[in-house]
């Protein structure tokens, strides 16, 4: 029997009980289609996590200070040594690694325009955050060095910020705000950024001179965090270690006595982030591919009841010359076909199936070599699972299966 016959006899057959055939492949169909959304979902929440990642900032080092306990006599308290201004010059003048520095003391506070008022964040920075938290400017500037040392009354404004406090963002530029009782002039306003990794807004933002916010909103020379961009990814580690024993030596820790403040380095934030993802996703796809294996075990059944039904059909092939490598073949290739066929189903559903999460406001990323790979492993199983039914089959004797009512 050539190809051609063997082909167009297992499609026979398999068309001759089109309802069966579609349930028999339905665990293959819903096998091949789950692991390729679920990957695919997978895989499209791992890169929306780097991209947030990566936008706030590329080799960035986030450093902290530590909250401590101390015990006054029958009351314990939480106390942070925060940074002062001092910490963040040492860091300047002795970093080999620093691309861009800042000092960031952060508020909420109410902020009244000329259309609205709202709750907003309240950043006082240096002119080196935006480099170093990868921000750019849509339109205006930003506030430079001579901003800082005057301590003026300047802001730039993330652009939900400038929607909800001004008729557009046109007529935001040059226009005031208000912060508490201070009056700021509007200079700038960034592009967007969309939302961060809590899936907080991070345009809803102002951003005023680190000097102004210590003088005018919190009254205090003390300052919540700093950030630091460093030169290339490969000297992050090297970065942090040097960062590390500046401020240890500024805040004069002594030798052997735990570090109070914390670094937190984005690469390894960015790499945990995509180690947990991949995890979880081969994880899901393990989950899905059970169904494969119930799948090619609902294959092996009703391939042995086609066997059963068709005994006195098997005799009389073999009784007018039939080899029981063609009776093999015949019935191994009927199990690939129906495989085959559930997993291109399969991967159809899938294809339609991202596509409508997608539209709900889910990622996914479908990756061809699953595809590929979901395909291949479907007509795997029908060799695997076809393989004893269609054995059985060739290993009939002929007078026995003419007899066979």
């Amino acid at each position: 029997m050539n190809i051609a016959q063997l082909l167009h006899t297992c499609l026979r057959s398999i068309l001759r009980n089109r309802m069966r055939s579609l349930l028999t492949s339905l665990g293959v169909i819903i096998g091949v289609g789950s692991v390729i959304v679920m990957v695919a979902m997978g895989e499209g929440s791992q890169r929306a996590i780097e991209d947030r990642m990566t936008a706030m900032g590329t080799n960035l080092l986030q450093i902290m200070p530590r909250r401590q306990m101390s015990r006054s006599g029958q009351q314990v308290q939480m106390r942070m040594n925060a940074f002062t201004k001092q910490d963040i010059q040492k860091i300047k003048d002795e970093s080999s690694f620093a691309a861009a520095i800042s000092g960031v003391v952060q508020t909420n506070a109410s902020v009244t325009g000329s259309e609205g008022n709202a709750q907003v964040t309240v950043q006082g920075v240096e002119p080196g955050f935006i480099i170093a938290r990868n921000w750019k400017i849509d339109s205006g500037v930003f506030f430079d060095e001579e901003d800082l040392r005057l301590r003026s009354t300047v802001a730039v404004l993330g652009s939900t910020t400038a929607k909800n406090l001004f008729a557009d963002e046109g007529s935001a530029l040059s226009g005031q705000i208000r912060i508490g009782t201070n009056y700021f002039t509007v200079i700038g306003l960034l592009e967007s950024k969309g939302a961060g990794m809590g899936g907080n807004d991070q345009d809803d933002i102002v951003m005023i001179p680190l000097d102004t916010a210590m003088t005018r909103l919190s009254n205090s020379r003390s300052i919540n965090m700093i950030v630091m961009s460093v030169a290339g990814k490969e000297y992050m580690e090297a970065a942090q270690k040097e960062t590390e024993l500046i401020l240890r030596e500024s805040r004069k820790i002594a030798d052997g006595a735990a570090s109070d403040f914390d670094i937190m380095n984005q690469a390894d934030m960015i790499d945990m982030a995509q180690s947990t993802s991949k995890t979880l996703t081969t994880l899901l796809a393990a989950i899905a591919g059970v169904s494969l294996l119930v799948g090619g075990i609902g294959i092996m059944n009703i391939m042995l009841v086609s066997v059963t039904e068709r005994t006195r059909e098997i005799g009389i092939r073999m009784a007018v010359g039939g080899r029981k490598r063609d009776i093999l073949m015949q019935f191994l290739t009927e199990s690939v076909i129906l495989s085959l066929m559930g997993g291109v189903i399969g991967i159809g559903l899938a294809f339609l199936a991202c596509r409508i999460v997608a539209m709900s406001g889910i990622p996914t990323a479908i990756n061809p070599l699953i595809v590929a790979a979901s395909a291949l492993f479907a007509a795997l199983v029908g060799v695997v699972f076809g393989y004893y039914p269609a054995l059985k089959a060739a290993r009939l004797y002929p007078i026995d299966a003419l007899r066979y009512e």
